[in-house]
């Protein structure tokens, strides 16, 4: 009897496992996940939950430098050469070598003239798309610097970091620094100014939930109320007033916003009056005063073209969900939507205009050398200036000459 109750009992305690498994894997979907918490109480689920119900727009998001802005270290994100000739930084006082090893890489720096050990930090954090350069981040445990390396796209080699010195050294990262490469980061400082995080509540990517809020009462909601299509528990951005909906952008292309007025640089979300909670040295200041780097926001305000609309706004001209780097034609389109083919009156001689590719921003938001963005290439060359696409869009009597090519894919 007891071997025939054994035999029966088995399928039970097979089914019994499997129902609690299953119960388990349901539960995890009905409640997803919070990676971080806004320090308004809304959970971050990331921006993957969101393929579920929206794949076509992420799929063509994740393509975007928005997206790849920070990212975690692997040979596909780290643009920098690793291989023996050109993983070498010569500075004037050190000597930078990068290495990579099974699962990680590393530089290691060792200083010329002083009797300093040769110091080791690891690449835990990759900034940057790429498109003009990256830099890159190390924990030590959970305090986050700079490195002394960065990689620079036009000449495809490491350089040494922008404003960096000589000698070797690292650079403290704040929520300033920070706050325009991920979705959210928590900082243990309630200001913000400190280079102290909560490592595990790193939300890299700006995805999703940086213009959209903090998703996880909408995934709960729809998750749970799969035949309800008023989409709840989400910003609606096309309800916003213009104002507001330039302020998601603006967060981070109006400059440094180092005013801040309440809050630390992620206490800000999507729907929110931007100016409550920082603000920009350079507010009110004319446009010729205004960098390229940065401040594109600025030079809009500043551009005829927004002053004489009451609706233009950055997606205007720019989708989001989508890269358009390098497509002069959907930009061309977006002026003659505005213009009409038959209001453009080109004073350019047409073997000139065919020059520029046809391109109306190549000519009214020209490339134009940042003041404050420069770098050196080698540790014996003078700082250069980084080309940056001007948002001041204007007509110009002359175009800057460039001297280098660090717009590179960016026309």
């Amino acid at each position: 009897m007891p071997k025939i109750l054994a035999f029966t009992g088995l399928p039970l305690l097979i089914l019994l496992i499997w129902h609690c498994k299953d119960s388990q894997l349901e539960s995890d979907y009905f409640n997803p996940s919070v990676l971080a918490t806004h320090y308004n109480g809304e959970g971050f689920v990331g921006s993957a939950t969101c393929l579920e119900c929206h794949a076509e727009i992420y799929d063509t998001h994740i393509q975007t430098a928005h997206f790849n802005t920070s990212a975690l270290p692997t040979e596909q994100s780290i643009k920098g050469s690793f291989d023996a000739g050109s993983n070498i930084l010569e500075l004037k006082e050190a000597e930078l070598t990068m290495v990579s090893e099974p699962g990680a890489f590393y530089q290691h720096a060792q200083s010329k003239f002083r009797n300093d050990k040769e110091t080791r930090s690891k690449f835990d954090l990759v900034i940057g798309s790429g498109v003009k350069g990256q830099s890159y981040l190390t924990w030590e445990t959970d305090t986050l610097y700079q490195l002394q390396v960065s990689y620079y796209t036009p000449t495809d080699r490491w350089i040494n970091s922008p404003n960096f010195p000589e000698y070797m050294t690292k650079r403290p990262v704040n929520d300033a620094c920070l706050k325009c490469h991920v979705t959210f980061a928590e900082n243990k400082e309630p200001t913000g100014g400190s280079n102290q995080y909560v490592k595990e509540h790193l939300v890299l990517g700006v995805d999703c939930e940086r213009c959209h809020g903090p998703a996880q009462k909408h995934v709960l909601h729809h998750r749970n109320n799969p035949k309800d299509s008023t989409v709840g528990y989400m910003l609606h951005l096309k309800n916003l007033s213009r104002q507001k909906r330039l302020d998601i952008c603006v967060q981070c292309h109006s400059g440094l916003r180092a005013r801040q007025i309440k809050g630390n640089p992620f206490s800000f979300v999507a729907g929110e009056d931007l100016e409550a909670y920082s603000q920009n040295f350079y507010t009110g200041r004319p446009e010729n005063e205004l960098d390229v780097h940065g401040n594109q926001y600025g030079l809009l305000k500043s551009s005829k073209c927004f002053q004489q609309s009451l609706t233009m706004d950055c997606t205007t001209c720019h989708d989001p969900h989508t890269n358009q780097r390098g497509n002069a034609n959907t930009f061309n389109r977006k002026c003659i939507g505005c213009h009409g083919a038959a209001q453009l009156t080109c004073k350019l001689d047409v073997s000139e205009t065919a020059k520029m590719g046809n391109n109306c921003i190549a000519c009214h938001m020209p490339l134009s050398p940042s003041k404050s963005m420069q770098v050196k290439v080698d540790k014996e060359g003078m700082a250069i200036p980084v080309y940056i696409r001007s948002h001041l869009i204007a007509i110009y009597d002359s175009l800057p000459q460039k001297t280098d090519r660090s717009d590179a894919g960016n026309d």
